[in-house]
């Protein structure tokens, strides 16, 4: 394409997400317009990844968004195609993930007359996006880079066109030397810097938790200075996991809203919030009496607490205007490490004859050499897979915990694997969790991905019957046969064991970390234990 040739909508679109990065199309086409997006893309050399559910599209779309910090695009055709990938674009909303999600739309003629598959796509999408469009205006191109800039904007998250083919293939009237801004500018709330420093000074013992908006590079480079400058006991949320290196002497453990941390935030004198979004917290009251700096790219509504101050803006450029000059706090060592050795203590599991969800993590980590990303399913076994596998740098591990969506483990490690083929993911993910998606081993056998997935095969929905166990109710039907997930996956063109003893396990490990491909590694275990490690955490 030359310069003086015409472009068209879904051209143009195209062309906008790849200057912002765009790295690849997931998801399961119609017959509409998803084929000219597909085309516009491959001829753009954007390579498409057919997925076998369009949700698992969406995810895919949302964890590349993440890594390589440029918009992700799914697509899907309309009516059942939509609803089915809806799960993954509400995962993005409240993921905070900036993806562009397409659909398949009815034209003016059809909807004259049309009953079959269709409803208001619009009025689905609107509650779980950011910004909506069919892009049949008078400028559509404008309308593109608005999209853009919403998805990019504080708090992230996705926006959802409905595309007819005939609005796909219309002509689109830019400048070819048309650019988009595909980072929302924000402005350093600087007018307040002094008040936080003198609040911070008054501080003997502040506290810092690191969350999801810290995940740039450039935002947890500030946040691990602001924590050694203090000297104070850094925690992170789930999604925050990697800001403050589990090795570092001041990471002291896992901020969910929950309990096993209080014992550390309790000390608190101040607590520093940087880059928290409350999305991540659990449903429970803020227990704690400290005043809050409130440190975050915006002020979220609602929120669990009322800071008595509040910074709002670019979380690096913020905490860089704080750090000059700082005193450190009154924390020692070995108090900070206590609190370290309190959290994982809380989360160890009591010794016992068959392999614990600990030692299914550990083993592994240790097996691939701490070197994978690790994708983890929402369920009970993700208390012990994001407490035990180390995370040095952001986005070492991925899990949904604003949606907390199940079906995440398998797509997001697939997304991983295929952006970084050379240090692959692992995929912790519960039996419940997988059998929702099990066909995209279909998809990682298909791009031979660099992928091993751990499947916690407990043989019960395990997360909801310790809610059952703690109504004290009988037995629900929440429980089912251990199916036999390696059968299916060499079915579906993995390599796979199934094993129930630590040696068999240790021996699938190896192999796995050997095996070029898709692997899966079927652990069948006993759902006990998962209760008290809850009550840890949580209260």
């Amino acid at each position: 394409m030359t310069d003086n040739d015409p472009i068209n909508v879904v051209e143009f679109l195209i062309s906008q997400l790849k200057t912002c990065g765009l790295e690849r199309i997931f998801g399961v086409p119609g017959g509409g317009s998803s084929m000219d997006l597909i085309d516009a893309a491959r001829r753009a050399d954007i390579p498409f990844v057919l997925t076998r559910r369009e949700d698992s599209g969406a995810i895919m779309a949302a964890v590349t968004a993440w890594l390589s910090g440029a918009p992700g695009l799914a697509l899907a055709t309309k009516g059942p195609g939509l609803t089915s990938g809806a799960n993954g674009i509400a995962s993005a909303c409240l993921d905070r993930a900036p993806v562009v999600f397409v659909s398949d739309g009815f034209g003016a003629d059809e909807r004259s007359y049309v009953t079959h598959q269709y409803f208001d796509q619009i009025a689905l999408m609107d509650p779980i996006t950011k910004h909506t469009s069919k892009l049949d205006g008078d400028d559509p191109a404008s309308e593109i880079d608005a999209l853009i800039a919403a998805i990019t904007a504080s708090p992230k998250g996705p926006a959802y066109i409905e595309l007819t083919g005939g609005v796909a293939r219309r002509a689109v009237d830019v400048p070819r030397n048309d650019t988009v801004d595909c980072t929302a500018a924000m402005a350093a709330n600087v007018n307040e810097i002094e008040k936080a420093k003198t609040l911070i000074g008054a501080a003997k013992r502040p506290v810092i938790v690191a969350g999801l908006e810290a995940l740039s590079g450039e935002n947890a480079a500030s946040i691990r200075t602001l924590v050694e400058m203090l000297n104070a006991p850094a925690l992170v949320t789930y999604m925050g996991k990697g800001v403050i290196p589990d090795s570092h002497p001041n990471f002291a453990g896992i901020f969910t809203g929950g309990a096993v941390e209080q014992a550390c935030v309790g000390e608190a004198d101040l607590v520093i919030l940087a880059g928290l979004d409350p999305v991540e917290l659990i449903r429970q009251p803020w227990p704690y009496s400290a005043p809050v700096l409130d440190i975050a790219e915006v002020r979220h509504e609602p929120h669990y607490m009322t800071p008595a101050l509040g910074l709002y803006g670019p979380v690096a450029l913020t905490i860089d205007h704080l750090t000059k000059d700082l005193q450190s706090s009154d924390w020692k060592a070995p108090e900070i490490a206590g609190h370290r050795e309190h959290f994982f203590a809380a989360m160890t599991y009591k010794q016992r004859p068959t392999l614990t969800p600990v030692e299914i993590v550990t083993m592994a980590s240790a097996a691939f050499g701490g070197t994978p990303r690790l994708a983890v399913d929402a369920g009970a076994h993700m208390f012990s897979a994001v407490a035990f596998w180390p995370a040095e740098n952001p986005y070492d591990v991925l899990i949904s915990n604003g949606l907390a969506t199940m079906a995440f483990a398998l797509p997001a490690g697939l997304a991983a694997a295929l952006h970084d083929p050379e240090r692959g993911a692992v995929a912790m993910t519960g039996d419940g969790g997988l059998m929702m998606c099990l066909g995209e081993l279909v998809t990682a056998a298909q791009q031979q991905a660099n992928l091993t997935v751990i499947v916690f095969n407990d043989g019960s929905l395990s997360l909801i019957d310790i809610k059952r166990q703690e109504m004290q109710l009988p037995e629900l039907g929440f429980n089912w046969q251990q199916p036999d997930f390696a059968a299916a996956a060499r079915g579906f063109g993995c390599s796979a064991w199934r094993v129930s003893t630590a040696d068999a396990y240790q021996e699938a490990l190896s192999a796995a970390a050997e095996t070029k491909g898709p692997c899966l590694i079927d652990v069948v275990l006993d759902p006990d234990g998962y209760l008290d490690q809850m009550r840890s955490l949580r209260g």
